[in-house]
């Protein structure tokens, strides 16, 4: 069993606990064999904080089987978005077991982000999952709220701005701020549902393995998991392919893409615009704390742009 290497270093940068991880790695693989009656196949790449490997279960069902590094994947919470769904717009639950941090469910497809499309066919296909995958939740959903996650990500961006030097102008921090602020009072609980919170394309698998034309339809994988408002959602979107939108005009450019975004979803554009901002220079903090300091540029360079 070769464990794939960005899962690996990540487990060893855990210290201990990870080390403690793979140790018995093969052990927690031969359990849930055992326990849920499975026939486990190859090791499936594509994740960074857990084990996935191909299985089939005892009535020919063919599954994954998902064993989380402690301390960085959280599959418990991810079990409860999946059961929230009900297999709806997300994967299908099959088990799942806290005291492994594992899960099983369904298997699905390539991802949306192997299909070579262009930005506004992924933008398409996004929101076409997204729209079926917005479900209503009542008050015992037990999940963050959208007013959670604007406080979460000011609080995170006004620490790590200053920590890590401040690597892009004070008014893009400020303009991230107050968008953080405005979305975190724009929350209601009548108009909030269940929100992936990383919806990009590597995220969407389509449900057949043999569909190889990227029409769908598609489902999503690895949630976070919120009770927010639509838009949130619409953030990553928003936030993602940088180059298209720093070879043009890229203010121009960004208002074309939340129009598209506005008008495929049926949400309200300032809301996009504003939830996209905000994870905009969230994510340029975070690849830059990663080191990955190109990438990190890109995202910082058309926000500032954009408060220009």
């Amino acid at each position: 069993m070769r464990l794939p290497d960005i899962v690996r270093a990540r487990a060893e940068s855990l210290g201990d606990q990870g080390k403690q991880w793979l140790a018995g790695l093969t052990a927690s693989v031969e359990y849930h064999e055992k326990a849920w009656s499975l026939q486990i196949g190859e090791v499936l790449t594509g994740g960074s904080e857990s084990l996935v490997l191909a299985a089939v279960s005892e009535d020919g069902t063919d599954a994954v089987l998902k064993i989380g590094l402690p301390g960085s994947a959280d599959l418990a919470r991810e079990a409860h978005v999946y059961r929230l769904a009900g297999g709806r717009g997300y994967a299908r639950l099959i088990q799942q077991d806290s005291s492994y941090n594992s899960l099983l469910m369904e298997r699905l497809g390539p991802p949306l982000a192997n299909r070579g499309l262009t930005v506004e066919e992924n933008i398409s296909r996004i929101c076409l999952t997204l729209k079926e995958a917005w479900i209503p939740l009542d008050s015992t959903h037990e999940l963050m709220t959208g007013a959670e996650k604007a406080q979460w990500l000011a609080d995170f961006i006004g620490k790590k701005w200053d920590e890590l030097g401040r690597p892009c102008n004070k008014r893009t921090i400020e303009q991230a701020l107050s968008f953080a602020e405005e979305r975190k009072a724009a929350h209601s609980s009548t108009t909030s549902v269940l929100v992936h919170g990383d919806a990009h394309t590597s995220n969407m698998l389509a449900v057949s393995r043999n569909n190889e034309s990227g029409d769908g339809p598609f489902k999503f994988v690895d949630p976070d998991g919120l009770f927010a408002e639509r838009a949130c959602d619409l953030a990553v979107p928003m936030r993602s392919w940088n180059p298209e939108l720093l070879a043009g005009n890229t203010v121009r450019l960004a208002h074309k893409r939340c129009e598209l975004l506005s008008e495929l979803a049926a949400v309200e554009s300032q809301a996009i615009w504003q939830w996209g901002f905000v994870e905009r220079v969230s994510t340029g903090l975070v690849l830059r704390e990663l080191g990955q300091e190109e990438e990190s540029s890109a995202y910082l360079e058309v926000a500032q742009r954009l408060c220009a």
